[in-house]
């Protein structure tokens, strides 16, 4: 009864295009990579704890007040951050209502659904990590949410482009959907041992006389190794694959997909050197999780791009031997 209710108000609502429907998820791509920058502009600027408490900024207010061991900076900017959260969440109730109207397929609605919900879990994440006092391991959690978040919106705008009528067809061999799933995997694990080193490293979102952050304690040297390393052998991997997908004579869609990232990823390794090399600015981290979130969404890209569903029958050229 309820559910009826609610999709007849959602028909009262203009039936959006295609097009209309790829934009707001493009806007919920941007808004949550766009609150990982944000959130990691919190933890250079040693403002993670401009705001004491959650979900109240500080106890009895939901926003900044004067208090003497929290500078007004700190308070800016963390409450700035929180602020963001709104465009997430208008981000991705309009995508729930777009795919909803326009009585989209089953699976591009739960990808839609996703948002809302992964929303809440990531806010509540951010809640406990301020009332931990910034616990490293909760820190990398929201960042590691982030991304899975990320690349979840990329999927969302992927199968939005898709027809709802057409049948799943394979575009590559299976053994390069495979080495894909793998780079996939090392991306994973690349951005946990990223989110390490920045707990160990000299970025602890406080910087108050009166609170000790809690921190990883292992040498940043061995993290950097094991980071780079792991980067190192993703690169391997997306070039591999781009071997693989010439041999099969991929489609131009797929490899213009692998340029990019590989692009993306060759940046991103150059960012990262000249952060160990001058002494990690808060400007390079920031823009250092700016490319991590590229990275996830161009990778998931690639992977969508992969199996999608056409209405023409089109099967890969399979590998030799």
């Amino acid at each position: 009864m309820l559910g009826r209710t609610l999709m007849r108000l959602v028909d009262l609502l203009p039936n959006p295009s295609v097009r209309v429907q790829r934009l707001v998820a493009a806007a919920v791509i941007l808004t949550q990579g766009g609150i990982a920058v944000t959130g990691a502009i919190v933890r250079v600027t040693a403002s993670g704890l401009g705001c004491p408490t959650w979900p109240q900024c500080f106890p009895g207010s939901f926003t900044p007040v004067a208090h003497a061991e929290v500078p007004r900076i700190h308070q800016a900017v963390e409450f700035g951050n929180r602020m963001i959260t709104f465009a997430v969440v208008v981000a991705a109730a309009l995508a729930v209502l777009a795919v909803t109207r326009a009585r989209r397929r089953r699976e591009v609605l739960i990808y839609a659904w996703l948002m809302p919900v992964s929303t809440v879990v990531q806010a509540v994440i951010g809640g406990i990590t301020v009332r931990t006092g910034l616990l490293w391991w909760t820190v990398a959690i929201h960042l590691l949410t982030s991304m899975t978040m990320v690349w979840l919106s990329v999927l969302l705008y992927v199968k939005i482009g898709e027809p709802d009528d057409g049948v799943p067809q394979r575009r590559v061999p299976v053994q390069l959907r495979g080495l894909t799933a793998l780079i996939g995997v090392d991306l994973a694990v690349v951005l946990v041992t990223g989110t390490l080193v920045t707990a160990a490293g000299p970025h602890a979102g406080d910087r108050s006389p009166t609170r000790t952050v809690p921190r990883l304690e292992i040498a940043v040297d061995t993290l950097v190794h094991a980071h780079s390393s792991l980067l190192v052998a993703y690169l391997a991997l997306l070039v591999g694959l781009g071997f693989g997908l010439l041999a099969v004579h991929a489609a131009r869609p797929i490899l213009r997909r692998l340029i990019v990232l590989l692009a993306l990823v060759c940046a991103q390794a150059a960012v990262g050197t000249a952060q160990y090399f001058t002494g990690v600015p808060a400007a390079l981290v920031a823009l250092h999780v700016a490319g991590a979130a590229a990275c996830t969404a161009a990778t998931a890209a690639l992977w969508a791009s992969m199996r999608e569903r056409s209405r023409e029958r089109a099967e890969p050229e399979p590998l030799a031997g």
